[in-house]
């Protein structure tokens, strides 16, 4: 975890959690793991706050436990996930999503699941429903089994599933800083659990109910009817939570997809999208290829409003597999041929346009040529550089140090002799595209952290003129609802003068660009991804690539001790290589 990122997570909870909340989770991402009475203890809050602390971040999915390291009888430890606490930045993505596939009732679903952490079947369905029928006119009221029907569809294609159960192995009374079980057992995760998609059987039927406005102690006793409505409903106990995985491998699939569009066409893109339609939950997270996918079964999965005969589709995957991005790939020819998405492919060579594009916005085609030229030949010289790129020897040199200064160009030294004299020395420039995209993806974060910084500034300076704007508008809401005269609500709206109302909404103006801006973290990024990639998903391949290439590298390390840098192994072998 760098700095950005904690002082993201930092900020991340702050707002959405409040400052106590935001103390806990940084001391436990700073710490590590740590038990309840060294988090009190170190963070000088009182045990209740602590407590409470812990319990927000545990139901949120951002915080887990598991048994002392000293054996039975150990305090539970606590441990926080940097990146899940991340994944509040995709909030507004995730519903999004639910919203384009499923509808408002997906929406909010799964808008429902992601603000409580995790809900029952049942409280998730009468919740929505309550508040569909609130939003309809007078008259109609959403039915349960709608929103069932919805709920179930996000479970069957993984939108959605069950929390982890717990089971503690004992149980403790007392009421101090280590009040804790003497074994806990350690929550299974959820993709392992056998039942993770698996629907309860529910008993539940009827219509949404409209709020009224005098009904103010409702949300108070809402907590006390599910617990008593989940024994009825036949879930007790049965919760639900939204499965992050599931979310980005579908945002993985829509950059492939519009990959797909910007190189070739849209009908090339549509069969793509088919062949990751099929394989979208039978292919697990991780893996490298989809399942394969004969031509006929391709065939009879296109859309009907794509009339596309045999003979086209053949010609289209023929040109797909010969296409150099190479994202579809066969293995044989069973069936009228089969084939593969080639997933980890596919993100290498989007990741390398994104790096691309993005040289090409801060730098200029010039240098994005010669950038282009590194990657391709890993390998040059300054002349070779020079020659290649058809570049003045002068600007070559002026590319090649401010990429060099920015990080995103390395020089690597081959000395003829020992003494590694500079006139006895290949000086070689070349990329590496692991460590470039991390640092643009920290550049992101830091990005991110500056904006809620911003936005929070802005914030706290307009305090007074934000309350002035608010309580007119209260007091212009119960004129309204009362019946006043147009007379009286004129009154009101000048007790706000015309310099406070341009600066208010000027100030509304940059809070609306400030909190976008925090919802899209690759839109904070002022590169305008065009080539093989578009802006939408410049964040998504950035995140989803790196850990896949730091998979694919980890075997070769492991085979090949002399390439891992950090190895004794490898400095033994230089080492005998400097003294040859």
């Amino acid at each position: 975890m760098t700095a950005q990122e904690e002082r993201l997570c930092g900020l991340l909870l702050q707002e959405h959690f409040g400052e106590v909340v935001e103390k806990v989770g940084t001391h436990l991402l700073r710490s590590g793991v740590l038990n309840l009475r060294a988090l009190v203890h170190e963070t000088k809050l009182p045990l209740d706050l602590v407590k409470k602390s812990v319990c927000v971040l545990v139901q949120q999915g951002m915080c887990s436990f598991s048994a002392g390291r000293r054996g039975p009888g150990a305090p539970v430890e606590y441990q926080i996930c940097c990146e899940k606490v991340l994944h509040m930045l995709r909030y507004p993505h995730y519903i999004y999503t639910a919203k384009s596939l499923y509808g408002d009732t997906g929406e909010l679903i799964v808008e429902e699941i992601l603000q409580r952490g995790q809900m029952t079947m049942s409280n998730t369905v009468s919740t929505v429903a309550d508040r569909l029928t609130h939003n309809m006119p007078e008259g109609q009221c959403m039915d349960y089994s709608e929103v069932v029907t919805a709920f179930s569809r996000l479970v069957e294609t993984h939108f959605l599933q069950r929390s982890p159960s717990v089971t503690p192995a004992g149980s403790s009374t007392s009421g101090g800083a280590d009040s804790n079980p003497p074994a806990v057992t350690q929550p299974i995760q959820a993709e392992t659990h056998p039942d993770c998609y698996k629907l309860p059987y529910i008993n539940i039927s009827g219509k949404g109910k409209r709020r009224r406005s005098d009904d103010g102690d409702a949300d108070q006793s809402t907590a006390k009817k599910a617990k008593t409505d989940n024994s009825e409903f036949g879930d007790e106990g049965i919760y639900w939570q939204v499965n992050f995985e599931r979310f980005h491998l579908h945002f993985r699939d829509q950059a492939i997809v519009s990959a797909v569009v910007s190189k070739l066409d849209q009908t090339s893109s549509e069969i793509v999208r088919t062949m990751l339609r099929m394989s979208e939950v039978t292919t697990p997270a991780n893996a490298a290829f989809t399942q394969a996918l004969s031509a006929n079964e391709i065939f009879r999965a296109l859309p009907s409003t794509y009339n596309i005969a045999r003979p086209i589709l053949d010609q289209y995957l023929t040109l797909l597999v010969d296409d150099p991005m190479e994202f579809v790939g066969r293995t044989g020819d069973s069936g009228g041929g089969m084939f593969v998405v080639n997933l980890h492919r596919a993100l290498a060579n989007l990741a390398r346009a994104t790096l691309e594009s993005v040289v090409q916005e801060r730098f200029g085609s010039r240098s994005a040529r010669i950038f282009r030229l590194l990657l391709r030949k890993r390998h040059l010289e300054q002349k070779q550089v020079e020659d290649f790129a058809m570049v003045p020897a002068k600007e070559a040199k002026d590319m090649l140090y401010t990429l060099l200064s920015e990080n995103l160009v390395q020089l690597q030294e081959i000395p003829k002799t020992p003494d590694h004299a500079p006139s006895r020395t290949f000086y070689l420039y070349t990329v590496n595209q692991l460590p470039t995209a991390r640092l643009l993806l920290q550049h992101c974060y830091k990005t991110v952290g500056n904006l809620i910084e911003r936005r929070l500034y802005e914030t706290k300076e307009n305090k007074r003129l934000l309350e002035k704007s608010q309580r007119i508008e209260a007091i212009l809401a119960s004129l309204q609802a009362t019946g006043a005269e147009a007379e009286q609500l004129t009154e009101v709206e000048e007790m706000i003068t015309a310099p406070e109302r341009q600066q208010l909404e000027s100030l509304r103006h940059h809070i609306n660009k400030y909190r976008t801006s925090n919802s899209t973290p690759h839109a904070s990024m002022t590169h305008r991804i065009h080539v093989n990639v578009t802006s939408s998903s410049f964040f998504f391949v950035l995140a989803g690539w790196i850990p896949v290439k730091t998979k694919w590298m980890r075997p070769y390390f492991l085979s090949n001790p002399t390439s891992n840098p950090q190895s004794p192994h490898a400095e033994r072998y230089l080492d005998k290589c400097r003294l040859v």
